[in-house]
């Protein structure tokens, strides 16, 4: 076999990376007075420029901006649709880790307006990160049409703006086929939808809290918002369970979704979450039609210990029962830094991992 000419390639990862102590820094300073927009924005060119060169040094064949001028790897990008306003109520999602419990917590939203795209979203940060590449393919990520009515549910919908809900979900695909329409007129080629709607319904315990959340609706409205993608881009989905300072926020396989999701959902590419027992085993694969490529995160993002390559492959082993070998990639299960603040690794670590990835990549499909 031979390496992807397309994305997903054999070696990915699913876009955020850890902040250097620099530009965490300027970020204190910015929100502090000390430091303008202009300087800020000119500590992020410095950053992104760095983590460009080690993802195309380690062997990667897509780079990200790592996710470097957001602080939340969805509600910087929700914030800014229009007909939606940030709250004073507080989201509070609970998240579990080894040593126990604790929380993320964001401004709430409300769905005040109609939903609509006033103008390209990180349009000006994909410019600058498709004018760094050289060896790699940039990709943009952004969180899922579903992670707008999940973080605040029908009860955040103003029901004099939207009488009836189904004008909301209409707008909603369509702001976001918007979006798609004019980053691709940017030249992306590589988009990534972020969704843990999709991976945390499998939790009997999220169901009962999102009691209005439907896994089949999403996959609809994702559809609708893609439908139109401009030829030659290729979209991914990446599900996982929760990522915030190496916690997670629910547990189970992917089974409850995994018909429907790998069956009808209109993307080219699945990144899962495979890095522990939490993520249940590879037997949903087995709904994963010819054509659709699977990123397997064997590789987790929350502790800095280096899998064993010959453990990975085993692994990779194992899925292609379910899925055929030439269908399968390798990843991170999630970013590594989905909030600003970062999972408990290093940097070294993080970057010793991303090469693992491309060096067992590399191993098993040449």
């Amino acid at each position: 076999m031979t390496p992807l000419a397309e994305p997903p390639f054999r070696a990915d990862h699913v876009g955020s990376l850890l902040r250097p102590r620099a530009l965490l820094e300027a970020r204190d300073d910015h929100a502090a007075g000390r430091l303008d927009d202009a300087g800020l924005r000119a500590v992020e060119d410095a950053a992104i420029r760095d983590v460009v060169a080690m993802q195309e040094d380690v062997g990667l064949q897509t780079a990200t901006d790592g996710e470097f001028r957001r602080t939340s790897w969805h509600m910087d990008f929700i914030y800014r649709l229009g007909g939606i306003s940030k709250t004073d109520e507080r989201i509070r999602v609970r998240m579990v880790n080894a040593e126990g419990e604790g929380a993320f917590t964001s401004a709430g939203l409300a769905i005040d307006g109609k939903v609509r795209l006033d103008e390209p979203i990180f349009a000006d940060d994909f410019r600058f990160l498709a004018g760094l590449t050289t060896t790699t393919t940039a990709k943009l990520t952004i969180p899922s049409p579903s992670m707008v009515h999940y973080r605040g549910g029908t009860a955040a919908i103003d029901r004099s703006v939207y009488p009836d809900i189904e004008e909301f979900w209409a707008d909603l695909s369509a702001a976001y086929a918007a979006e798609i329409a004019a980053v691709g007129e940017l030249g992306c080629r590589y988009l990534q939808l972020d969704d843990t709607s999709l991976a945390y319904l499998n939790d009997p315990a999220e169901r009962a809290a999102h009691g209005d959340a439907d896994h089949l609706r999403y996959i609809r409205q994702i559809n609708a918002a893609v439908a139109g993608r401009p030829e030659g881009m290729r979209i991914t989905t990446h599900m996982c369970r929760g990522n915030y300072r190496s916690s997670w926020a629910a547990e189970g396989g992917y089974d409850y979704v995994a018909e429907a999701l790998f069956g009808e959902l209109d993307v080219d590419g699945f990144f899962c979450e495979f890095d522990d027992e939490r993520s249940g085993g590879f037997e949903p694969l087995r709904f994963v039609p010819p054509g659709k490529r699977v990123v397997l995160g064997l590789v987790t993002s929350k502790r800095g210990a280096l899998e064993n390559p010959d453990d990975l492959k085993r692994r990779i082993d194992e899925a292609a029962k379910y899925v055929p070998l030439d269908q399968l990639c390798l990843s991170p299960q999630c970013g590594f830094s989905s909030t600003v603040e970062g999972n408990v690794l290093t940097y070294d670590e993080q970057v010793a991992k991303l090469r693992l990835i491309a060096d067992v990549a590399r191993d098993v499909w040449g």
